[in-house]
């Protein structure tokens, strides 16, 4: 089994690149499922209800997301209702709408489960994920060995741990949130595949995504700048994930693919 894992989507450009390229994308690389982080994809930050159906029908199977979940409150109604569009598991759940572990189905209809956990170093994270990933493993280990973990973490340890901890338990434990595509794409000892950081997909003329010039501002003086995205060198990374029927991970590739000048 193929699996193609999209690393964060930023901001207008970045939707652009999903909803015109990867149909295309899918067919080329002939994968079997297909999960979109659309953490930033609402003008860099968070998610609309309307742009998560642009995503779906683009040819995302699921969409995860991160820290900017709660941003815009039209998505809350989907994350109650859909199971395609999902937020960190570890938020808590009493009265926390949504879900953070969900299956989708595969090309040959084999089962897939997606989890989506935050780190807790550096981010406001209620429940530390260490804490709970033994058990939602379990879970969807239960009813399916094709596991895919989006660990949407800012430490690179932490990442790195987790992966670690999770070696051999599931398919593949990929890395997002920094937006800068990591060089570690590889097969743990124990077959899960594993990358620091998917990368962003979204303009990389830019400062993760923002327009250069308004995230020095805010560095250089400490005041509060509105941040507006970026326009210019747009691609898609991600990454490409290829499996055994036991969920084993035989091979992890970091994929950029530029869509626009």
């Amino acid at each position: 089994m193929k699996l193609l894992f999209i690393g964060d989507v930023f901001g207008p450009p970045g939707r652009r690149a999903v909803t015109e390229h990867l149909p295309e994308l899918r067919h080329e690389l002939d994968a079997d499922l297909c999960v979109v982080n659309g953490e930033n994809a609402a003008d860099g930050a968070g998610l609309t209800a309307k742009l998560a159906e642009k995503l779906l029908a683009a040819g995302a199977d699921v969409i995860t997301t991160g820290n900017h979940v709660w941003r815009h409150r039209d998505l809350v109604p989907i994350l109650e209702s859909s199971p395609r569009v999902i937020r960190p598991a570890n938020f808590g759940d009493a009265g926390i709408p949504g879900r953070g572990l969900t299956f989708a189905e595969a090309r040959d209809g084999t089962a897939v489960a997606v989890l989506n956990l935050q780190g807790a170093l550096f981010l406001q994270t209620p429940v530390h994920p260490f804490h709970v990933a033994d058990a939602l493993v379990d879970e969807a280990r239960a009813r399916t060995p094709v596991v895919l973990v989006d660990f949407h973490a800012e430490a690179t340890s932490e990442k790195i741990a987790l992966a670690r901890m999770l070696d051999g338990r599931v398919t593949a434990v990929i890395g997002t949130h920094t937006h800068v595509q990591t060089n570690d794409a590889r097969v743990l000892p124990g077959g899960t595949a594993a990358i620091t950081d998917a990368g962003m997909t979204g303009p990389h003329d830019s400062v993760i995504g923002v327009r250069a010039e308004l995230a020095i501002q805010r560095m250089r003086t400490g005041m509060p700048v509105r941040f507006h995205p970026a326009d210019s060198d747009v691609r898609i990374e991600g990454v490409i994930v290829e499996c055994e029927p036991d969920g084993r991970a035989t091979r992890c590739e970091a994929l950029r693919v530029p869509v626009e000048p």
